[in-house]
């Protein structure tokens, strides 16, 4: 297994610890939440960035880097409905298209062909990571002390801290932005289901 592929395979086990640090209390488990959700994203990243570079691209990397994504992303987004931290029909609607853009990639598949992501599917993802770490940011600043108190609650709009508006837009940034790429990838590869109905 080639180092980008092991990069892949890792993010899953960092979602895992991911989910332990957000979900059982201990001090400062919000912190440590967030630095391995980070951890995990950057994985994200870096698999792709050196498959790219060292012509290291395989089929498993092409079907196990967007469902290595959706895990990580969905468990958050779940994990957060869990806790209050985000309406649920967000997260419905953000794991509903992730459900139905795998069940193509397992119909095409069976028909051998291998759907890589698209350009709107990874800026889908970047918002979600963006609004993840916004949510992570907004509930662990305040045990890091004074000074995270004066650089995140600093009022921008009718007295409103900038983190607090800036992860709100970013769960709609988010949802917007799953449903138009999910449109987006069932109506281009549209034969591939249309022929089987």
């Amino acid at each position: 297994m080639n180092l980008p592929n092991q990069l892949t395979v890792s993010r899953f086990g960092l979602t895992g610890l991911f989910l332990v640090a957000l979900l059982v209390p201990f001090p400062f488990h919000q912190t440590v939440a967030l630095f391995l959700f980070a951890a995990a994203s950057l994985t994200d990243y870096f698999d792709g960035a050196l498959a790219r570079k060292h012509g290291l691209i395989t089929n498993f990397g092409i079907l196990m880097d967007p469902l290595a994504d959706k895990i990580l992303t969905g468990s958050a987004f779940i994990a957060f409905v869990e806790l209050g931290w985000m309406p649920a029909w967000m997260v419905v609607i953000i794991v509903g298209r992730e459900l139905a853009i795998t069940g193509l990639r397992m119909l095409a598949a069976s028909k051998n062909l291998v759907l890589a992501a698209e350009g709107f599917g990874k800026h889908k993802t970047i918002t979600q990571i963006v609004c993840i770490l916004c949510i992570l940011v907004s509930l662990s600043y305040p045990t890091w002390g004074d000074w995270a108190r004066t650089v995140f609650e600093f009022p921008i709009r009718a007295g409103a801290p900038w983190l607090a508006a800036v992860t709100e837009a970013s769960k709609w940034a988010a949802v917007a932005l799953t449903l138009l790429s999910g449109t987006v990838y069932l109506w281009r590869n549209r034969e591939i289901y249309l022929r089987d109905m």
